[in-house]
């Protein structure tokens, strides 16, 4: 009797199998696992892992600068800690975060499918991104990297160290990105449920799938350079160190082909997630569904042709900036769409501020900001001036780490009840996000004025009329740090609570709340069948397994 209380408290009935987490027991069931849900819980932990890593890196950084001089580290070591910095935040954090973690244990659920299309290939991705991360850490030992993560040659063609190992593992870390964009290509194609169109996806498959097409066409133009430059490196082929007949421009032309569309890797994932928490938490149907669909997969062409706004103070002609300029102005016009949707979506809906919607709504303050500053930088004429100074650091991490980290904590708040049948304190999820708002915000909105007013970027060393600005972002990412560890304490705390989660704690629609809270291995009892839309408020049929679950709960 008591076994069967437990099943049904968590969403089986009688005889029903245990959930993913219990099914098995053991490290060697972790590491061998083929379910989804494993293998992106696995891929969470190591990304939370890395990005303490390089959260921690930032803080280094950021107490250097808090004084001109010499503070707690010499040059040298600060260059290597900003390199390190960058290239675990952008390879191992950034990038796989949302897609190799959330996606990989939401989409099968949100698709009402078993599993991805290729399970064996997925665990092989998250082994190679743990290898891949092995690499790039072992150059601690190898002397280091001070290339700054971008590896410009010819300074990372001739320069010592452990550049060579650290562009082998962003080399190898591309196949973990590539294995997984093919995978959920082939689960959205061939595993949706029965009587879900494209029309009927949940729009963090659309997300998904933008995502999966970058991954797949851009990442090999990465790959490609970083071999190019590690030949010649070894060999001493002249490709682009100009003393050997290369040419230092194109590896920038090479670089920004994939880097650019891997801006939109770490971004159409964070607004997918937001797609998703707006509309439940608002208990409205999203607005222009549509419209938010295709503008994912119009960022997605687009991301390939706007490479060379990194690039205009690299000596292209007029025309050729002119041409990138506009087509960078119209990118943003995608990105708005979505904007604008989201917030038609909340307007005069029976908003809810749970954690999730809290940080969906600092993620439109600060996708905002960063979209808006960019324009600045897409225009020619303050591009010259901007070009290289902390107004770019700035825009980056509002874009990029701090859109796509608040994104990524709305998702994991949205789904961790799923992930672990368990429910988390609201109260203090609520100040960790508020400090996290704060921090991020008091950390890098006194960059853009000091990069307006000269500051540039990557300087050891600085003036002393800065001085009060890096003060004021130093303090800020002690902020932020308080911030995140809180979070992370939150969530953590709640796995040893005694509150269980309901199947659908949020109220959604779409399918994933039809399965257990944790799910069981292959997710569902039964096949679910989509038969309204996933934004869908009018009054529905409560699924079965969702009534007997609220019946056990109250």
């Amino acid at each position: 009797m008591a076994q069967e209380n437990v099943l049904q408290a968590n969403g089986h009935s009688a005889g029903a199998h245990l959930d993913y987490l219990d099914s098995s027991k053991g490290l060697w069931s972790w590491m061998s696992t083929v379910d989804h849900k494993r293998i992106g819980l696995m891929y969470l932990w190591s990304v939370v892992l890395f990005m303490i890593v390089g959260g921690l890196l930032a803080l280094l950084i950021r107490m250097e600068l808090l004084t001109p001089g010499p503070t707690i580290m010499d040059a040298e070591t600060y260059n290597r800690a900003f390199t390190l910095h960058g290239a675990v935040m952008v390879f191992l954090v950034i990038i796989p975060g949302i897609p190799a973690a959330l996606g990989n244990f939401a989409l099968p659920l949100l698709l009402g499918a078993k599993d991805v299309a290729f399970p064996r290939l997925n665990l092989t991705s998250y082994w190679i991104y743990v290898f891949g991360a092995l690499m790039a850490l072992s150059t601690l030992v190898l002397g280091g990297v001070d290339t700054g993560w971008t590896f410009y040659t010819p300074y990372s063609s001739t320069t010592g160290g452990g550049v060579s190992m650290m562009v082998l593992a962003a080399f190898v870390l591309g196949f973990s990105s590539i294995f997984t964009g093919v995978n959920f290509i082939a689960t959205i194609h061939k595993m949706r449920a029965p009587g879900m169109g494209w029309f009927e996806l949940p729009l963090f498959a659309w997300g998904m799938y933008a995502t999966a097409l970058i991954q797949i066409l851009a990442t090999p133009v990465l790959g490609i350079t970083l071999l190019l430059l590690v030949m010649e490196r070894v060999l001493s082929v002249g490709i682009f160190d100009p003393n050997l007949g290369g040419d230092p421009v194109l590896f920038q032309h090479f670089f920004w082909f994939y880097s650019h569309p891997a801006v939109y890797i770490m971004i159409l994932p964070a607004m997918a997630i937001i797609s998703e928490v707006i509309p439940v938490f608002s208990k409205k149907t999203i607005f222009g569904y549509k419209a938010i669909a295709f503008s994912s997969v119009a960022i997605a062409l687009l991301g390939f042709l706007v490479w060379a706004h990194h690039m205009f103070t690299a000596g292209m002609s007029l025309f050729a900036g002119a041409i990138f300029s506009f087509i960078t102005f119209f990118i943003a016009v995608p990105s708005a769409i979505k904007v604008f949707n989201w917030i038609a979506t909340m307007w005069r809906g029976s908003i809810s501020m749970k954690a999730p919607m809290i940080h969906a709504v600092n993620f439109l303050l600060i996708f905002t900001i960063g979209g808006l500053t960019g324009l600045f930088l897409a225009a020619l004429s303050t591009d010259v001036h901007l070009h290289d100074t902390y107004f770019v650091v700035a825009h980056f991490h509002y874009v990029m780490a701090g859109s796509n980290l608040i994104a990524l904590l709305a998702g994991l708040h949205y789904w961790w009840p799923k992930m672990f049948g368990r429910m988390y304190n609201e109260k203090l999820a609520a100040i960790a996000a508020a400090l996290i708002f704060i921090g991020f915000n008091a950390t890098f909105l006194p960059q853009f004025l000091m990069g307006s007013r000269g500051m540039p970027r990557r300087y050891y060393n600085y003036l002393e009329q800065f001085q009060t600005m890096h003060v004021l972002s130093t303090i800020g990412s002690w902020i932020l740090a308080v911030g995140l560890f809180l979070c992370l304490g939150v969530l953590l705390a709640s796995l040893r609570g005694k509150k269980n989660a309901s199947a659908n704690p949020w109220g959604g629609k779409t399918l994933e709340w039809q399965a257990a809270s944790p799910p069981i291995t292959h997710n569902f009892e039964d096949t679910p069948v989509m038969i309204h839309g996933p934004y869908d408020y009018r009054p529905q049929p409560v699924p079965v397994a969702v009534e007997r679950e609220q019946g056990v709960s109250h």
